[in-house]
């Protein structure tokens, strides 16, 4: 019991004692804690009396350097102020003098500029026009060459029927051989041919049957060697007029092109010149402002040199043509013409360059630019009259020959004195000559006079347009384009036109004035005096006055059973009709040797679909007796003067006949040669087009389900109505979808348990130990376990 006492009061004198230290320590770390409050609060009573000392000290520096600063800049704002008069009257002066000097040079700069690039402009331009000259040559010879390709092939085919009974290799050969060899021969004499005139002479003389050539079989070298002979000889005979009529005949055929022709021709050359501008502008694709301004200026030089008004090197001309374009199709829409394909971006080229040069005629009008713009009307109407006097001229020499001509053989077959007086001259070919040559002339002054006719409807319709231009632009503030812009183009349109019959009059006399070097030959053979020899005696006529004089006469139809006759009360359309060997009576030509004018008034025979005329009632009588004869006649006759198959139009007798092959005998007529060739033919499988339908279907379950998908019944109502009249009438139903029941099914509600901590400390009242040692204590519990 004692024992257990002192244990009891040992733990209550430990525990005192525990106390004890406990609240002493307390109190040591009480007083602590205010030790450190005391110190701190004086450390910062310490400190905040020496940052108020510090602030006060900074704010004295301050307040000096502020001073210091200020007369320091007022010191430094009169330095700079007598710095800034003084500098800046160094730079006015250096100014100026720079500004002298710079202008002075840039204006040097400019003009050395502007030099250089007007010589690179003559030098491109100048390239360029050579380059087009080339390129227009070697189309129109390559057109040449086109035109004449036919007329060659048939001419060569022609010549190789002479030689049917050759083997074709061997034919092919001989006429390649014979043409080569004449040519070298006649070069060899100093006379240059061509080669179409060699085909067309070489032809020339297996016609004629003065010749005798008999090509019925193989010819010999020495039958070659005698044709090359005759050919050379005929080509070198230059005093004879049958050779210039082929000439003249080969050459018109060579360069003569009709209205439509040379127009479309001059466009061709026109769009082989500007191909690589417009390449150029189609082809580019620009990404920054410097190349987008140089396709803007090769769309302007592209736009002057389609219209043709002004050059490229004149700075003034490439002003207004800019400002026209800037007017119509600014720079800023052309990020839209990049985008475009290549053909809309051609189209839109045209139509730009039409409205430009629309505008600068218009601006021409009013008289506020068209810088070198010519007044074309006024040069069309000095020059028609111009070109239509020297063909009518040329043409006065020719019917004038022509008729004198035809006097002195007319004289010849009734004089027999004046037969061999004349004989030794070359009359007929002469006559021949001179009546090709008038044809050839009647042609080109057809063309001038239906370019006059279309020259002035054209200044007509330009004047028209200018004038309802002129009405809708002038003095208004704002136009529409719907209604200026077609106007604009259609004057394009009618200056182009100008343009083009300016082109055809500067052919027509360019023809008129080569085909005068065929007939030079007229002058030499009957100089005037031999010539006003030989007429004295002769009564010259002109056709008009032979017409006349046989006015009175006509055919008696009822003289013929079998024969159609074609007279002017009787026959619609009488003058155009088609008469053949070009107008000149159809029986002279074979008997008499010569041409002779026909008269229609006397009748038209019309025989196998083919019409002619006749110079007198007797001719009519005695051809009607038996056409084909007379007509064989005349063949022959032109397969004794070659020329004569152009200038009667004998094409179409020569396709057929074998004139080559007329026999030695006389009483042997002309026969048709055989011909044989192996031919196919071949017939479309499907002659109409397919008349295949997509939609066709052919089951009625998808027709009745393509039918309910077009009524779309679901969102449609169904309303009835019922009258006074339609009551008891008829029964009637309809069907609709009832609306379904339906539902849907959202997500689960769902929920997550995280788990709750619980952290204790031990050891926070003290033990039996002098330390204080505190445990960490995780009493937290799994989520699984709650």
């Amino acid at each position: 019991m004692q024992q257990y006492m002192e244990d009891g009061w040992k733990r209550e004198v430990e525990a005192a004692e525990q106390r004890m230290a406990h609240r002493l320590q307390r109190a040591l770390t009480e007083s602590a804690r205010e030790h450190k409050q005391v110190v701190a609060e004086a450390r910062k009573q310490e400190r905040e009396a020496v940052l108020e000392e510090v602030a006060r000290q900074h704010r004295k520096h301050l307040e000096q350097l502020k001073e210091e600063s200020k007369l320091a800049e007022e010191v430094y704002h009169k330095s700079i102020e007598e710095l800034n008069v003084e500098k800046r009257r160094e730079l006015d002066v250096a100014l100026s003098v720079s500004q002298i000097e710079n202008q002075i040079e840039t204006e040097k700069k400019l003009r050395e500029a502007e030099s250089l690039h007007l010589d690179e402009m003559g030098k491109v331009m100048a390239a360029l026009q050579a380059a087009e000259e080339q390129v227009k040559t070697l189309r129109q010879k390559l057109e040449k060459m086109t035109n004449w390709k036919d007329s060659l092939e048939a001419e060569i085919e022609a010549t190789r029927q002479a030689f049917q009974r050759m083997s074709a290799d061997q034919a092919g050969s001989a006429i390649n051989s014979i043409i080569r060899a004449v040519s070298r021969e006649c070069a060899a004499q100093g006379q240059a041919v061509s080669e179409p005139l060699v085909v067309f002479l070489v032809r020339a003389v297996c016609l004629d049957p003065r010749n005798n050539f008999n090509v019925d079989q193989s010819l010999t070298e020495r039958d070659v060697q005698n044709l090359i002979q005759l050919c050379v000889s005929r080509l070198l005979d230059t005093s004879n007029p049958s050779l210039s009529t082929m000439k003249m005949q080969v050459y018109f055929d060579l360069n003569y092109t009709d209205r439509a022709g040379l127009l479309s021709e001059q466009q061709c050359v026109l769009a082989g010149r500007l191909a690589p501008v417009v390449r150029d502008i189609t082809g580019s694709h620009p990404h920054v402002p410097e190349e987008m301004e140089n396709l803007y200026q090769k769309i302007i030089s592209y736009v002057l040199l389609s219209s043709g008004l002004g050059s490229p090197t004149d700075i003034g001309v490439v002003r207004e043509v800019s400002a026209a374009l800037q007017s119509v199709f600014p720079q800023t829409e052309m990020f839209t013409f990049v985008s475009l394909g290549k053909k809309k971006k051609e189209q839109q080229l045209q139509n730009l360059a039409r409205l430009v040069t629309g505008i600068r005629l218009y601006n021409k009008e009013l008289g506020k630019g068209g810088r070198s713009i010519d007044d074309l009307p006024a040069i069309l109407n000095e020059a028609i009259p111009a070109a239509t006097q020297t063909v009518e001229e040329a043409l006065h020499t020719c019917h004038m020959l022509a008729y004198q001509y035809t006097a002195l053989l007319e004289s010849m077959q009734e004089d027999q004195h004046r037969y061999t007086q004349l004989s030794s001259f070359k009359l007929k070919e002469a006559l021949f000559n001179v009546r090709q040559h008038e044809a050839f002339l009647c042609i080109l002054l057809s063309d001038a006079v239906t370019s006059a006719q279309e020259t002035e409807k054209k200044i007509v319709q330009f004047a028209a347009t200018m004038e309802q231009l002129k009405s809708r632009v002038q003095n208004k503030v704002s136009i529409n384009t719907k209604e200026v812009f077609p106007l604009f183009v259609e004057l394009s349109d009618l200056w182009t036109s100008f343009q083009s019959e300016i082109l055809l009059l500067n052919f027509l006399t360019n023809m008129t004035n080569d085909l005068q070097q065929f007939s030079e030959i007229q002058s030499q053979l009957f100089p005037e005096e031999v010539l006003t020899s030989l007429l004295e005696g002769v009564t010259v006529k002109t056709d008009e006055e032979r017409r006349r004089e046989t006015m009175g006469s006509r055919v008696n139809v009822s003289d013929f059973k079998n024969q159609e006759w074609l007279f002017p009360e009787t026959t619609d359309n009488f003058d155009q009709l088609l008469i053949q060997y070009r107008g000149f009576c159809a029986h002279a030509i074979g008997v008499k040797g010569f041409t002779l004018p026909g008269n229609p008034a006397i009748g038209i025979l019309r025989h196998r679909e083919k019409c002619y005329v006749f110079s007198s009632k007797e001719a009519a009588y005695f051809f009607a007796q038996d056409p084909d004869k007379f007509i064989q006649l005349n063949v022959a006759k032109a397969q004794e003067y070659a020329e004569l198959i152009q200038l009667l139009e004998l094409h179409h007798q020569f396709e057929y006949l074998a004139p080559y092959a007329q026999a030695r005998k006389a009483n042997k007529s002309l026969m048709k040669p055989i011909l044989k060739r192996d031919s196919s033919t071949q017939t479309d499988t499907h002659i109409l087009p397919p008349t295949i339908v997509p939609s066709y279907e052919w089951n009625e379950w998808e027709l009745r389900r393509k039918a309910v998908k077009l009524a779309n019944l679901r969102r449609r109502l169904t309303q009835a109505m019922q009258t006074d009249v339609s009551q008891m009438r008829r029964d009637s139903c309809t069907q609709v979808y009832l609306p379904k029941d339906a539902g849907t099914q959202t997500k689960r509600d769902s929920s997550s348990n995280v788990p709750r901590p619980q952290v204790f400390l031990a050891g926070l009242r003290g033990g039996s130990s002098s330390t204080t040692q505190v445990v960490k204590v995780d009493l937290t519990r799994a989520v699984d376990e709650t």
